[in-house]
């Protein structure tokens, strides 16, 4: 496929409800779609990036200078039969995971409709269903909590993930785990925490916690091994995996015994397969992690969660769980076993509506080959 035409959109669209985590509390929802366009096919991309440098230290600002200044440039006009010619391209370009990402999902469903074939197979997904969970912000009190935990149970959802953050945690774990005993649960602190929290940590043992996900440093993975040797309950690393040498450094250190997976953390779904690969041959579970994505994102998330070691429900929630209306048809919905189907159509299998993703645009940019 010879690229001939790339788009940008600063996308803003508003959430159902607010999401507080231990960074903050947000309201609405920015990133950027990629649209790449060549030999009468188009691809779509996310770039799940912020508004601020919360999560990540990239922003909606730093992803779409780079786009536009760097990776744009770098395969615009050119003829690219395999993603990893992309990557290759601008392999020298250090950093901005999340802009390469973006980029890099739009060429992987541009390539597999060019095949006629779903992305997840295009990817190695084995399944045509994915097991999948809900992650529940920070609440005002723990009754509170208690019913947002039970009214997701009776959508439908089988595991059930709570943010928490200091000052805010074993009160609300003891009152989830007290009212639901039987159902999987998971704690996420964002990094929010260091090594002087180890007894709270040490007292979330008595609570069969399925993970507690980064609970320290965002850089850190040396001293999360600290923590691990201390605690039965297993971490699961995130923000601190950027690559497949830093899973590789993690599981050698002992620093964790699962992994998240993002495919914008990481910098794209080929980095994120090798990241896959390595954790399967070293006996280390992965599941799949959210960044609020609309349907572009999700579609791409469902379908690198269909590979097989991705074994653990992921944060592929359904699309009314985070937006009244998303931008694709046909939405994502949860089934009755707590599972989401995986696209059948070529590349991301969804349709992205033109009407609907003009509304949310808050600029658009395009670049043409000569």
């Amino acid at each position: 496929m010879r690229v001939e035409r790339i788009e940008i959109r600063h996308t803003k669209m508003e959430l159902v409800s607010a999401f507080e985590t231990s960074m903050g509390v947000e309201a609405t929802e920015d990133h950027i779609i990629v649209r790449v366009d060549g030999d009468g096919l188009t691809g779509w991309g996310e770039c799940a990036v912020e508004e601020f440098p919360l999560y990540s230290s990239e922003t909606v600002q730093t992803a779409w200078s780079v786009l536009h200044d760097c990776l744009i440039p770098a395969v615009l006009g050119r003829r690219i039969e395999r993603v990893d010619e992309a990557v290759a391209l601008w392999s020298k370009f250090r950093g901005h995971r999340m802009a390469k990402a973006g980029l890099e999902q739009a060429l992987w469903d541009a390539l597999a409709k060019a095949q006629g074939l779903p992305l997840s197979k295009m990817l190695g997904g084995t399944r045509d269903r994915v097991p999948v969970g809900v992650s529940v912000g920070l609440q005002a009190s723990p009754e509170v909590l208690v019913r947002k935990v039970a009214a997701h149970l009776e959508e439908g959802y089988r595991r059930i993930k709570i943010k928490i953050a200091p000052g805010r945690d074993l009160e609300l774990v003891r009152a989830v785990r007290r009212e639901f005993p039987e159902i999987l649960f998971q704690v996420d602190a964002n990094s929010a925490y260091d090594l002087s929290f180890t007894p709270l940590f040490r007292a979330m043992d008595d609570y069969d916690l399925l993970l507690i996900e980064q609970p320290l440093s965002h850089e850190d993975i040396y001293d999360h091994s600290k923590l691990q040797k201390e605690l039965q309950t297993p971490i699961c690393l995130d923000e601190s995996i950027h690559s497949a040498a830093d899973a590789r450094a993690a599981v050698e250190l002992r620093s964790c015994r699962i992994i998240n997976i993002k495919p914008g953390r990481v910098g794209g779904f080929l980095e994120s397969m090798a990241i896959h690969d390595f954790c399967a041959a070293n006996g280390i579970p992965v599941w799949h992690g959210g960044m609020l994505e609309s349907g572009i994102g999700r579609a791409g998330n469902v379908a690198l969660a269909s590979l097989p070691n991705f074994t653990l429900p992921g944060d592929i929630s359904a699309s009314r769980r985070y937006y009244k209306q998303d931008i694709v048809e046909p939405e994502f919905v949860l089934g009755p076993d707590s599972t989401m189907a995986v696209p059948t159509g070529p590349g991301i299998g969804v349709e992205v509506l033109p009407d609907r993703l003009d509304k949310v645009t808050e600029r658009r940019e395009e670049f043409r080959s000569s």
